[in-house]
């Protein structure tokens, strides 16, 4: 099967493949971006966003996770801490959007919320000692999409990786014959199609094989060894 390359921040993914081929293994010793025509490679995304907004992390990676406390969520900050934060100059923004609740039950997914938050913020920590770590928690019902890419915009981030879940072949015959994308679609569609930074799903691939599933705006679930 032909080998796809794409270009990532600071590591080779010439080794991504399809769900149905065989991956080949990252050279973590060269976190450098592949390029075929000799032009001399870029191993940093270009951030966008609005004038005011600190970037932070000494000017390098700011990469923004949406997380939550799905195995999803975890398997793309594992993702993300793996292969894109590689040095004490990148920064990780944690995003939790909560859905908007009232008195006694909001102070209580609130402080649930911020637990896991802090948890995830620690375990940034320690895998990446030195790295900035920023957590941003927002509202929102039925709107996450839309929210998600106003602050990957808002917060100038050069990365978005949110969390991929596995669909059922009906969920695939609903997108196929719908034209609401925003609803059928799915979070992750909406914001691989609007952010303005490069946005990646991430799925875990099985126990047994290993590695990621990746979806971007030009590769669907192109599985990644790690």
């Amino acid at each position: 099967m032909k080998k796809v390359r794409i270009r990532w921040p600071r590591f080779c993914a010439a080794c991504a493949v399809d769900d149905s081929g065989a991956g080949l293994k990252i050279n973590h010793s060269s976190f450098r971006s592949s390029s075929d025509d000799g032009e001399a490679p870029n191993p940093r995304f270009s951030g966008g966003g609005e004038d005011g907004v600190s970037s932070g992390g000494g000017g390098g990676n700011r990469v923004m996770v949406v997380v939550d406390s799905s195995p999803e969520a975890k398997g793309a900050l594992e993702w993300a801490l793996s292969l894109t934060v590689q040095s004490q100059d990148d920064a990780i923004v944690l995003l939790h959007v909560a859905k908007p609740h009232e008195g006694e039950c909001r102070r209580q997914i609130d402080g649930r919320a911020r637990e896991l938050l802090h948890s995830m913020k620690s375990t940034c920590q320690k895998r990446r000692p030195g790295v900035q770590v920023e957590v941003v928690i927002r509202e929102g019902r039925n709107n996450k999409g839309p929210i998600i890419v106003e602050e990957a915009k808002r917060r100038q981030v050069s990365l978005l990786a949110i969390g991929q879940r596995k669909q059922s072949m009906m969920w695939w015959l609903t997108r196929r014959w719908s034209r609401r994308r925003l609803r059928c679609g799915g979070v992750v569609e909406y914001c691989i199609e609007n952010a303005n930074c490069m946005t990646v799903g991430v799925r875990r691939k099985s126990k047994s094989l290993g590695g990621y599933l990746i979806t971007t705006k030009r590769h669907k679930n192109f599985w990644l060894l790690a």
